[in-house]
């Protein structure tokens, strides 16, 4: 039997083409673009006034030796105050300033002595949140056994309360730290991690620390780089995962103590403060400058 090779009519050409090019250039009118939830700022505050806004923040009053630490923390326009212009270091609207003082023998209420005071501000009642993202914009002083943290702690028992170091430093210019303390892993945590920064760019210069805190994860991000994760399945080999109710926050000043002298070994003059950094406190030029802080939600947070 001869059979012929079939032919394609040249009108299915056409018609190949024509849906060639519609369903290469069609877009279905319900296509939805993936988008990153917009952010809500639930808590904002700039220093740009004159004077720290008390609606905002709380001052502390303490005398207690907590971690072995040199400062008693006091309510004084010379341990937190708000600089404008040149003192304000490059911030535009005005910086929130905590520097500490040597105020040889001040005597707290309870009769305790102290050499130096500082300053210790919280937003306890005032505004506390659950999940979201907290960031800062700082700078600081170098200097050994200076111990500047922002951070975050919830209103119960320490540590069964759970509290979230969004930055410590304590006197190496090149670096500055991130970790998280619970029931069964606090104190000498195992959840804790550096950021090294380069020689022009350390911690003397503006940075922002911010951690992005979710129901079962927390991640630490400098400068808008990730530094360091910790999840609710690292922590339960552990303890308890503990941070799913509300926290507040916190930043403060502190002197010397058992976390710097165990990284710079100094007894003398204080414990964990050498002669140097003691000069660069007589002097005034021991401080922390916080430009901003911020707190946000998405919607998927609410």
């Amino acid at each position: 039997m001869n059979i012929k090779p079939y032919k394609q009519p040249a009108l299915s050409f056409l018609v190949v083409y024509a849906t060639i090019f519609i369903f290469t250039n069609w877009v279905p009118a319900t296509t939805k673009v993936s988008e990153t939830p917009p952010e809500k700022v639930i808590f904002f505050d700039d220093f740009s006034g004159k004077q720290l806004d008390r609606k905002k923040w709380n001052v502390e009053v303490t005398g207690m030796h907590f971690n072995n630490e040199l400062q008693a923390y006091v309510d004084s326009a010379t341990t937190i105050f708000i600089a404008h212009g040149e003192a304000a270091e490059g911030a535009a609207n005005g910086a929130l300033v905590l520097q500490p003082h040597i105020s040889e023998g001040y005597k707290t209420k309870d009769g305790q002595r102290f050499d130096f005071i500082s300053g210790r501000i919280n937003t306890m009642d005032k505004f506390e949140f659950t999940y979201g993202s907290a960031e800062a914009k700082i700078k600081m002083t170098a200097g050994a056994g200076l111990w500047p943290a922002w951070w975050m702690l919830g209103g119960g028992a320490w540590p069964t309360t759970g509290e979230i170091d969004i930055m410590e430093y304590v006197g190496e210019r090149d670096w500055a730290s991130a970790a998280v303390h619970g029931p069964g892993y606090s104190g000498e945590t195992p959840f804790v991690n550096r950021k090294y920064f380069n020689n022009n760019n350390d911690i003397t210069k503006w940075h922002n620390y911010r951690v992005d805190w979710t129901p079962d994860c927390l991640l630490f991000k400098y400068d808008g780089v990730l530094m360091f994760r910790v999840d609710k399945a690292m922590v339960e080999h552990y303890g308890k995962w503990c941070f799913n109710t509300k926290q507040h926050l916190i930043l403060n000043y502190a002197l010397g103590g058992a976390y710097p002298v165990k990284l710079n070994g100094v007894k003398s003059p204080y414990y964990g403060l050498p002669a140097s950094t003691v000069e660069l406190i007589k002097n005034n030029k021991s401080k922390m400058l916080i430009d901003w802080i911020k707190v946000t939600k998405n919607a998927e947070q609410d």
